[in-house]
């Protein structure tokens, strides 16, 4: 028996190598002649990073600006002449203490500076994992670290921010580093928010990053200048669904390069090579930490599910916590399904020790399926 593993992470415990490894452990004991293929995945966000490096991606390391300055060492990966960043390593929300003041002065500088680093390496192709991000900055600190000037009405750079946005009156990009010209950028959003507007990023969004309702107002006003500008300069209108995640920073890459918006999973799906793990397999695992109702819209498990079930395969899922109904997953291919609180009650116990749990639940699912 072919059995392919590809779980997403199980946020909070388990990394999704890790819970592949702890599944592989459960389909052995189970199984022990199959040949099994792991292949973690994730949807574009948290988790972009490591499926990358699971398939083989080399880690590299920089030190850069952090969201609100300062210095943080981020991990980003190469793969051939294809780079794999995730904004939040450097511009991320796990990188700051929510505020009113840090919504408003995060940058995504970092993110650019990352950027930067994968074009010395000689990076051809840029894949943007841009998930937990603390600015609203429309993408113009990344590439501000890259060359572009944004100035205000007499000239001077306007601060970092989003906040800072609101200052800017033209945009010199005399300075722009040249190979953004030759390198295709590929942004994984999944989100279809717009950039400015009641559905817009600061509005959306801006609460989670420490934003109050004026502050949300401001970066608004913010984005909307910043998007005339974008236009003004390129003739690229940047106010389009998919850019307003990440506090916008799709915007500016939309402007001055080729970058495309992608499904964060599809991204990830030809990173890691699932297509043809799926060509081989009898079976197939999958699961995260909590399978519920979001999980039907873009995340990585349920795709997994899709793509194994349109090739005849049958699907044993292993989660967290699972709350779609039997019927439900029975729709995306599913044959059975077990999550480790089927096996323990306590939730802190199952992610204390999720691992164990997990190798166990993964033995249930497949021996009731």
């Amino acid at each position: 028996m072919r059995v392919l593993i590809a779980p997403d992470k199980f946020k909070g415990s388990l990394s999704a190598a890790e819970a592949a490894a702890a599944m592989a452990e459960g389909v052995l004991a189970v199984y022990p002649e199959a040949d099994v293929t792991l292949v973690p995945v994730a949807d574009g966000g948290e988790g972009t990073l490591e499926a990358a490096l699971a398939a083989g991606a080399l880690e590299r390391t920089a030190t850069v600006r952090g969201p609100l300055g300062g210095n943080v060492t981020a991990l980003w990966a190469l793969a051939g002449d294809t780079a794999v960043i995730e904004t939040a390593r450097a511009s991320g929300l796990m990188l700051v203490d929510p505020s009113v003041q840090t919504s408003l002065a995060a940058s995504s500088y970092g993110s650019g500076e990352l950027i930067r680093e994968a074009l010395d390496a000689g990076a051809t192709e840029i894949v943007l994992g841009i998930g937990g991000s603390a600015m609203t900055d429309g993408g113009s600190g990344a590439l501000a670290a890259l060359g572009l000037r944004i100035l205000d009405g007499t000239g001077t750079p306007v601060p970092p921010g989003g906040a800072g946005l609101s200052l800017a009156a033209a945009i010199d990009a005399s300075g722009l580093d040249p190979r953004l010209a030759g390198v295709r950028v590929r942004i994984a959003a999944d989100v279809t928010n717009p950039l400015t507007g009641p559905e817009g990023a600061a509005h959306v969004f801006g609460g989670q990053k420490g934003a109050d309702t004026t502050a949300r107002l401001l970066l608004d006003e913010a984005l909307v200048r910043w998007a005339g500008l974008l236009q003004a300069a390129t003739g690229v209108d940047v106010d389009i669904a998919g850019a307003g995640a990440a506090g916008g920073f799709p915007a500016a890459f939309l402007a001055f390069t080729d970058a495309t918006l992608e499904g964060g999973f599809e991204v990830i799906s030809r990173l890691t090579g699932l297509a043809a793990a799926l060509e081989s397999a009898d079976l197939v695992l999958t699961g995260e930490g909590s399978l519920d109702e979001q999980s039907r819209y873009g995340k990585a498990p349920l795709a997994v599910a899709e793509r194994a079930r349109d090739a005849g395969i049958p699907v044993v899922a292993v989660a967290g916590r699972i709350t779609l109904p039997p019927h439900v997953l029975a729709e995306y291919g599913v044959v059975a399904a077990v999550s480790l609180l089927d096996l323990v009650a306590d939730p802190q116990d199952a992610m204390t020790h999720a691992r164990r749990w997990l190798t166990r639940a993964t033995v249930q699912a497949l021996e009731g399926a």
